[in-house]
């Protein structure tokens, strides 16, 4: 019987080192008191941050104390508890963490529309007066362009204390699919039982034996048909929220108030979605290629994740996967270089599925921490790929925390996907260029493929999906399993034409955790588009275009999203990245295409 460890049963070298964001939690507690206390000093400012210009740099430096302190407590709350969503304790400083947050973000409410009061005259007298505050130039045009959206101190003091509620139907989700779901055995091919987790559902979903993955496919989803309520409520009310919100904030639609925050023009969006619309053929054509690859005359759902090849895929330990992506980045330069195969050895990665542990995987840690990435590997190539993906994020994080200052240390999403997709590129064309063993390149090959269809057809997909159960929200229609499952089920069969749908895949809109983080998923649609022309520029260009893409991750927040990336060399706010990306996959649909 298949079997998922225990952490106990985990070597500590595969394990993140999070004593070194603190020693354990007495230190927390410490960090989390100091934090109390500078939620009150910064409170102390209200109504005369913008007195004179030495207040106004008190207050700033304030904030940001407070706010790092905050990163720092909530980051190791929630990846401690991450480690088993089942402990209580962790739960118990997660939910503490998350109220102090609250706390903190009540009590810089006034700053915002405080520096709101004044003109861009008044900001550039005091920047005048004080040199100190020149660093900030930036981000005072920052929040002078939310002016239009920005509550009276009072509304915004309400909004703020309500951001730990507002965030309750993810939170239920991500409890009830982590932690209280818990998914059948099926039997396996060799005739014992086979365990289904959130993790290794899409690995079982490859596997050659297609009456396997058909008992897979079945049983996982009537697991999700079980909870359909308690899913189509918290999904329900995670849009209600959004709409609610971006009224709250005099915009018309919760699509204009997610993409206002990074400066990203709607026309990205719906140009997104006309062109990868324009290009369905190509992924029909990759879903033709699947039906041809598997015992049956139609292709069914449960063959939508089968390689192309018909070859068990090759075993990529984990020490493999680090040598790889770690010779992979080599055309981003030495610096780039060792410092990610520093990272590996400094144990930034919590690496092997372990028994209620998070699903999926992420890039975390803070400004005043190393990167910290959570995986489940699972020794294949898909696996392979999310580290380099991740390595990507917390190389994006290494950079920009020591070019700038905590102002800046964040970064849009926007740009986030672009810096990990990068690395999954990067390690295609090396792959490709070096391995002799024929498997694995076929099967880089098709992990590549797999990686167009899943980032840049299929996010594109979810993208239409919540922008429609967003407008049906905004238009008083209800959004009830039912209607979600219709609304799903219309799409998947837009985008995979050749397949045979069944009522069972009409409920996969209820495992997707990024439904509760409004308008995220189209970025790595557009991440990918803009990565493979950075990619592209930098084999063919080399140094220069390697420094112009090390600036780029150096950068943070210092400028908005669509001005970094033209600095890079890709202009997003046309379709010509997206379409050579999905020129390039045609392309390589091609190559594979050959190889038969």
């Amino acid at each position: 019987m298949s079997s998922v460890p225990a952490r106990d049963d985990i070597d500590e070298e595969y394990k993140w080192a999070l004593e070194s964001l603190y020693a354990d939690d007495e230190e927390w507690e410490e960090a989390y008191e100091e934090a109390e206390e500078l939620v009150e000093d910064l409170a102390a400012y209200e109504g005369r941050a913008t007195d004179d210009a030495a207040t106004l740099l008190a207050t700033l430096e304030t904030y940001e104390q407070l706010m790092r302190k905050v990163s720092n407590v909530a980051s190791y709350a929630r990846m401690r508890r991450d480690e088993d969503t089942t402990d209580d304790t962790y739960q118990a400083l997660t939910a503490r963490s998350q109220s102090l947050s609250s706390d903190a973000s009540s009590a810089a409410s006034f700053l915002d529309p405080e520096l709101q009061a004044l003109d861009e005259g008044d900001i550039d007298d005091l920047v005048d007066a004080e040199p100190a505050l020149e660093p900030y130039e930036h981000y005072f045009d920052d929040v002078l362009r939310m002016k239009p959206h920005t509550r009276s101190t009072e509304v915004e003091n309400l909004l703020a204390e309500l951001g730990e509620v507002t965030g309750a139907s993810g939170e239920v989700y991500n409890m009830l699919a982590n932690a209280d779901m818990e998914f059948p055995t099926v039997e396996g091919p060799d005739g014992g039982d086979q365990s289904i987790t959130l993790n290794n559902f899409t690995t079982l979903q490859k596997h050659p034996d297609r009456e396997f993955r058909k008992r897979v496919y079945e049983a996982f989803y009537d697991e999700w048909h079980g909870v359909r309520n308690a899913v189509g409520t918290a999904h329900k009310n995670a849009v209600k929220t959004d709409v609610k919100l971006a009224r709250a904030r005099n915009y018309d639609t919760a699509r204009e108030a997610a993409l206002n925050g990074p400066n990203v023009p709607s026309e990205v969006y719906d140009t997104l979605v006309d062109t990868v619309h324009d290009n369905l053929d190509k992924l029909h054509r990759h879903a033709e290629l699947k039906r041809d690859s598997v015992d049956g005359d139609e292709l069914r759902m449960w063959d939508l994740y089968v390689p192309l090849v018909q070859e068990e895929s090759p075993e990529v330990s984990y020490e493999q996967a680090c040598e790889y992506v770690t010779e992979a980045v080599a055309p981003l330069g030495e610096d780039y270089q060792s410092r990610l195969a520093e990272g590996l050895d400094s144990r930034w990665v919590d690496v092997y599925e372990t028994k209620h542990k998070q699903s999926g995987a992420y890039s975390g840690g803070t400004y005043d921490s190393q990167p910290f990435i959570l995986m489940n590997y699972q020794d294949d190539v898909e696996s392979m790929y999310t580290l380099a993906h991740e390595l990507g994020h917390s190389m994006h994080s290494e950079y920009t925390s020591e070019s700038q200052p905590y102002v800046y240390s964040g970064y849009e999403i926007f740009v986030a996907e672009v810096a990990s997709t990068v690395n999954e590129t990067l390690l295609t064309h090396h792959l490709l260029d070096t391995v002799e063993d024929e498997r694995l390149r076929r099967h880089v090959l098709n992990e590549y493929l797999e990686r167009f269809r899943s980032t840049l057809y299929r996010q594109t997909m979810f993208a239409e999906f919540e922008h429609r159960t967003h407008e049906m929200a905004e238009a008083g229609e209800p959004l009830t399993p039912d209607r979600l499952d219709d609304l799903y089920a219309e799409l998947k069969g837009d985008y995979y034409a050749p397949a045979e749908l069944d009522d069972r895949i009409a409920r996969e809109w209820m495992r997707i955790p990024h439904f509760y983080r409004a308008f995220y998923v189209y970025q790595y649609a557009t991440g990918i588009s803009a990565a493979v022309a950075l990619v592209d520029g930098i084999l063919e260009e080399g140094d220069p275009a390697a420094q112009r893409y090390i600036d780029f991750l150096s950068s943070g927040s210092r400028e908005y999203p669509l001005e970094l990336l033209r600095g890079a060399g890709v202009d997003m706010a046309t379709p010509a990245p997206v379409e050579s990306a999905l020129d390039t996959y045609g392309e390589y649909l091609d190559e594979f295409a050959s190889l038969q």
